[in-house]
Formats: C-alpha cells, structure tokens, sequence
C-alpha cells in the first residue's frame, strides 16, 4: 500500500508531500488526521529561516501578526516522540519533521521542512540534544518551497509579508 500524499496549496504555489506512514505512522497519522479535519486550512508560516528550514502549524498563526504564533498545539495536544530504532531517517533537504520544545512528547501540530541538511536535528544524532523525528518529504513542488524559504523576515523569523498555506489535502 502506498503512503498518503499531502497537497499544499500556498499563497505561492503547491507543493506535494509524501507521509511516511509506512514507517513513521503516529507522525505521519497525526498529520493525516490534522489535515482531514482542515486544521492547516488557512493558517500561515511562521519563522523562516534561509538555508536552514521553514516552519508551519501553529494554530496562533491564522493571524499572521500574532506574537503567539509558534506556541500552540494540535486540538488533540501533544503527541508521544517516535523513534523506532529501525527508521533512522535523517533530516535531509526536503524532509518534515516534527517540531517541539525539546521537551520529551511535546511535538502536536507543527512541523519544518528542511532546506538544508540538518542532521544535527536527527533524533539518533548522539552529539545533539534535539530530537525531531522525520515523517514525510516534499516529492513535488520544490520550487515553491525555496521560494517560500526566501521570503523576507523580520522579527523572530516571521515573514514580513504573510505566507499562508490555503488548503491542505490529504490523498490516501
């Protein structure tokens, strides 16, 4: 059976993503059902940082301006961390992983995309204390994703210009 794809609409263009739920299914699954719901819908990035990752899912973020944004969670709160020692997949260019305050289950609804290599995010990485589990890659799409990785920033990272993710959709 093949992963689920998700199909991000953004002010900028679409991006299509693979979830691995295959590998990673807690992750993956809660983004699945995050998305169904229309959670994403409307919401917008906020923190940006060039050459490193682009960050999305705060429920704060529907206002643009707010200075909550990058604090909140999921409807469901927080999720338990994955990291079945099996799936060691890196923070490779392209990859979600999963946010959280580097706290132990802390990760919900935000997440990053990887715009470099940031294997100093892996959770397997002994030499780091972060660690942000990997459940899907961008597969289509990519130029959308730079453009919105050079977007304009100002204070904490937010873009000066509001980026928003209009729809999400989930194909299984």
């Amino acid at each position: 059976m093949a992963n689920p794809k998700a199909t991000c609409e953004t002010n900028l263009g679409t991006f299509t993503v693979e979830l691995f739920a295959d590998k990673m299914p807690l992750t993956a699954g809660n983004f699945v059902k995050l998305a169904k719901s229309g959670f994403y819908d409307g919401l917008h990035f906020h923190r940006i940082i060039d050459n490193f990752m682009i960050q999305f899912g705060c429920p704060h973020s529907r206002d643009a301006a707010s200075s909550r944004a990058g604090t909140g969670n999921g409807p469901d709160g927080c999720i338990e961390d994955e990291f079945p020692p099996e799936q060691k997949i890196s923070n490779e260019v392209g990859t979600l992983s999963m946010a959280n305050t580097g706290s132990p289950n802390s990760g919900s609804s935000q997440f990053f995309i990887n715009t470099k290599h940031n294997d100093f995010l892996d959770w397997f990485n002994k030499g780091t204390p972060s660690k942000h589990p990997v459940f899907g890659k961008v597969v289509e799409g990519w130029d959308i994703v730079e453009k919105l990785s050079t977007t304009p920033t100002g204070h904490g990272d937010c873009p000066k210009t509001p980026m928003q993710m209009i729809k999400v959709s989930v194909t299984d």
